[in-house]
């Protein structure tokens, strides 16, 4: 039995997955099951986790931003969290997110898993 997509909004800037679009907040707007939604908030906490290792890590000034593990994590993490609003979201979403080009960056065309949601 196929399960019934919702409408949802996910706002990147506070982690939020909402049932209803905020004006003040910028959110993208998606259609997924509940599996689907329980995979974006999934990918939204290793996002936020990886956001305060990388926050831990920029305090300590002898290591570069680009010989760092946790930056890469972060890096790793918002890109497959655009690739799942993409697969999930709008027109609207899809067009900003090829607009702004996360998805072609070259950095991380080995990842399997980025690629698959594309």
């Amino acid at each position: 039995m196929m399960q019934e997509k919702q409408t949802y909004h996910v706002d990147l800037v506070s982690g939020d997955v909402l049932g209803k679009k905020l004006e003040e907040n910028p959110s993208f707007t998606i259609y997924a099951t509940d599996e689907e939604l329980a995979e974006l908030k999934q990918c939204l906490e290793e996002h936020r986790t990886d956001d305060l290792e990388s926050y831990a890590r920029s305090h300590v000034p002898y290591l570069l931003y680009h010989h760092d593990r946790a930056n890469d994590k972060y890096d790793e993490a918002m890109k497959k969290l655009y690739a799942i609003i993409y697969k999930l979201g709008n027109e609207t979403a899809r067009n900003h997110i090829e607009e702004i080009g996360i998805l072609a960056d070259n950095k991380f065309k080995a990842n399997e898993e980025i690629q698959n949601f594309k």
